[in-house]
Formats: structure tokens, sequence, C-alpha cells
């Protein structure tokens, strides 16, 4: 793949990362409809005028869609890269990227069109984790040679850490119900919510976080028991500890009355998560003929030679 395009792989999970961020500062400081139309800002008009009512808010609804902009360019980037270096196993994830922002942008239209229902609110961020997820694996699978793989781990563990992904996204999914219960809905006028009580959401939310740490915890122990590779093990540890950066962060905007700025940064960290995840995920397989002792379809060691007379 070489160094250059290694580097723009990884500038599309910022990008896509990026942007989930810039969208929750849109909900979180209420300007979800700084722009109360789509295509255009207002009528007549595709960026923000003087005379709107919408304030500052106009401007953070405008930069939000303008980045949607660079990221297309991103990706369109990465789908240079994986053609000029023949990368064509790569070629599903690009068109995932590519084809996923193109929803998002009409699923962004229809979020101001129906007044920021939260239903929808939660279906453009879920989408726009889709995005970061089929990134990370476009850049881990980038930085590794084309060609058919093996599992370098055993059976049960590469399991459980499957089930740890499957329980990250119920976890982020619980998030956006608990988003869309609470108080940062995105009009700073008329907020819609959900109407359950954002309480007993966000127990189920911690209680989906605590069974997703065990988990790891336990894949973590089971990768360092077994004959795995380094890079999974690394992977599980560096998951491990972005995991309880998360949940620090998470139990403080809870009991702290969930300040816009930390609701931000937990966002982040969902992305940040998800990425960890996929690398996790990944360096549970190695190229077909890779040699890590032990691990299921290794070659078998070398009989000792006996020395004869």
């Amino acid at each position: 793949m070489g160094r250059w395009g290694a580097l723009v792989l990884l500038l599309n999970v910022l990008a896509e990362s990026l942007i989930v961020v810039t969208g929750g500062v849109v909900r979180l400081t209420g300007s979800g409809l700084g722009c109360p139309t789509w295509p255009e800002c207002v009528p007549g008009s595709y960026t923000p005028v003087v005379v709107q009512e919408e304030g500052f808010h106009k401007w953070i609804e405008f930069g939000n869609r303008t980045l949607t902009g660079l990221v297309g360019l991103v990706a369109l980037a990465c789908l240079v890269v994986v053609w000029r270096n023949r990368r064509r196993d790569l070629l599903p994830y690009v068109g995932a990227v590519i084809g996923g922002i193109l929803a998002q942008a009409v699923i962004g239209g229809v979020t101001v069109h129906l007044d920021l229902h939260p239903g929808i609110v939660m279906t453009h961020f879920l989408v726009s984790v889709l995005l970061v997820t089929a990134s990370a694996v476009l850049w881990r699978r980038g930085l590794e040679p084309a060609g058919p793989r093996r599992v370098a781990v055993r059976r049960e563990v590469r399991g459980a850490a499957w089930l740890s992904a499957a329980v990250l996204y119920a976890v982020v999914v619980v998030g956006t119900v608990v988003t869309g219960s609470g108080p940062h809905s995105g009009d700073a006028d008329e907020p819609a919510r959900f109407g359950l009580d954002p309480q007993s959401v966000s127990w189920l939310h911690a209680d989906l976080v605590m069974a997703y740490t065990g988990l790891l915890v336990g894949l973590v122990v089971a990768l360092r028991a077994t004959a795995a590779p380094a890079l999974a093990r690394r992977a599980s540890v560096h998951l491990l500890l972005v995991t309880l950066a998360q949940a620090v962060v998470g139990y403080t905007q809870y009991f702290t009355d969930l300040p816009w700025v930390l609701v931000a940064v937990h966002m982040a960290g969902a992305c940040a998560l998800v990425v960890f995840q996929v690398r996790l995920l990944c360096a549970l397989t190695v190229p077909r003929g890779a040699d890590v002792p032990g691990a299921p379809g290794a070659p078998a060691p070398a009989a000792p030679q006996v020395a004869t007379a």
C-alpha cells in the first residue's frame, strides 16, 4: 500500500470520526435547525444569510454540512489509492464508505424536514458509526498484504471477540436512545424526545457497558493464555484501556448533568471504541502461511533431529 496510501486511509477514518463529533456539536448546541431547510440553508440560498433568525446556530449547522464535502473528497482519494494499488479486495469497503456518505446526505435532509425527530436523528448517528466501522476495516486491511487469511486464535477466543463487538454496538444503540430521551435533542426552541425515562435507559446503557468491559477483561486474559499473535494481545489491551477511559467520561457526564462538552468527548470516544474494536477483530487473522506457533492452522514444529553414529 505504501506510506502515503496508508496515510490517506487513516485520514478517512479520522474524517469520518470528526464529522460524527461535529454532528454531535450541532445537536448539543441546539443548532440542528440552524439551516431550516435542505439542501438549501434557507429558501433561495445554499449559505446562511444575514437576516436569518437562527443567529450563530446557522454557522454551526452550515459548517457541519460543508464538512460533508470534505469527507466525500477524502473517500474519493481512498478509491484512487485502492485502485492504483490494485487492491480489489478493498473495493467493497470503499464502496460502502462512498455510498454511506451519499446516504447520510439524504438522511440529513430528512432529519431537517422532520424537525429533528429523535428516531431519524438516531438513524443518522448509527449510519455514521457504520461508516466509521467500514473506514476502520479499510484502513486496517490496507496495512496488510492482499490474499487469503487464516484465523490465528482459538475458536472460542474468536467467538468471544465477535460477541464483544455485538455488545459494543448494543451499547452504542442504547446510548443513542439515552441521548434521544435527554436534554440534547438538537433544537434549542422545541426539543423532540422519545419520551422514555432517561434514568432507566441510562442504567441499561451502563449495564451493557459493564458486560462489555467484563468480556474485554476475559479476552485480554484468554489471548495472553493462548498462542495468540502479539498484535492481537496488544489490540485487546488498548481496547480495554479506551473502554475504561470512555466509562470514566460517561459516568462523569451523568453525574454532572450532561454538560455538552463532555457529551461531545463521549461521542468521540464511541468512535475510538469502534476503531479499536475493528483493530482487534482484524488482528485475529494473519496471512495464510504466516508462522504463529501453536495457532490454528500454523505449521507443525519440526521434529528434533537425532544424531546417529
